[in-house]
């Protein structure tokens, strides 16, 4: 499959298409019985791998794959969406795209989550509190921009970690990849994505990830990544050490949210495997 993938892209024959929904989820086989594997937030353009009963078999940028429904997706025709041109990101947690530049005429076009890519296509005239944009349909907008940011440079360790506390107490959800809810591993790829390193999507996999080394517990560092289970063949959880034995990470534990947990409690001190730090 993956050599198919590189040659139908030296030659221009992959099929593309763009997440035309706030939150969109991927699951296991075709079908929404199927079980959840991971999400992927509006504006991302994902690679077509096959089509089943009306699904969507997709791989999405950090080289997942999952199926999506057929209506959570655009039209193919209407193209990559945020590659070129001005594009800003989303920096609030939830950010409201509006028919026309006023929140009081009409409710919302579209509610989309933090890290959203938006092209920008025009300001207001005289108030520049509004953007127009593009929408993946092709569709007008207008976003405020207080909700955005055009600073994509990685972040430093330092204010990752001030990022990482503004999800605190959002809540956690299996598979989840946004401010609509994150899983373990969806938030600490989130966070490794804001120092501008690409993380694979599984717990297990960040673990075993040749782009990060071994750290000892007595050596740890602000933004080194934690896991957690029995073993490294079977680790179940991760969270981001932010110093002063404490770490921060989406769990079910106790509260099913974005919590601060310390490593001394012993029911994470007994299940920590290990801990990576990023090259």
């Amino acid at each position: 499959m993956i050599g198919f993938l590189l040659l139908a892209m030296l030659y221009g024959t992959v099929d593309h298409s763009t997440v035309a929904m706030p939150v969109a989820n991927m699951y296991s086989r075709p079908g929404a019985d199927a079980d959840v594997v991971s999400q992927a937030i509006y504006g991302v353009n994902v690679v077509v791998l096959g089509r089943s009963g009306g699904w969507v078999s997709v791989r999405t940028p950090d080289g997942y794959s999952g199926w999506m429904a057929p209506d959570a997706l655009s039209d193919a025709s209407q193209g990559a969406y945020a590659r070129t041109g001005r594009v800003a990101e989303v920096a609030s947690l939830f950010a409201n795209l509006y028919r026309e530049p006023d929140v009081t005429r009409h409710q919302p076009v579209l509610t989309v989550p933090f890290e959203t890519s938006i092209e920008i296509t025009a300001e207001t005239t005289g108030d520049s509190r509004w953007l127009e944009t593009r929408l993946v349909n092709g569709q007008t907008a207008w976003i405020q921009r207080g909700d955005l940011t055009f600073d994509r440079r990685p972040m430093p360790i330092t204010r990752t970690i001030a990022t990482a506390r503004r999800f605190l107490g959002l809540p956690y959800t299996w598979g989840g990849t946004s401010t609509y809810g994150y899983d373990c591993s969806g938030f600490t790829q989130m966070l490794c994505r804001r120092r501008g390193v690409l993380l694979p999507r599984d717990a297990g996999l960040q673990a075993r990830w040749d782009g990060v080394i071994a750290v000892e517990r007595n050596h740890l560092e602000p933004g080194d990544l934690l896991f957690f289970g029995k073993s490294l063949a079977a680790i179940t959880h991760t969270g981001m050490y932010i110093g002063h034995g404490e770490f921060i990470h989406a769990t079910t534990h106790l509260k099913p949210v974005v919590q601060i947990s310390r490593l001394d409690d012993p029911h994470w001190s007994e299940l920590l495997v290990c801990a990576r730090r990023l090259k």
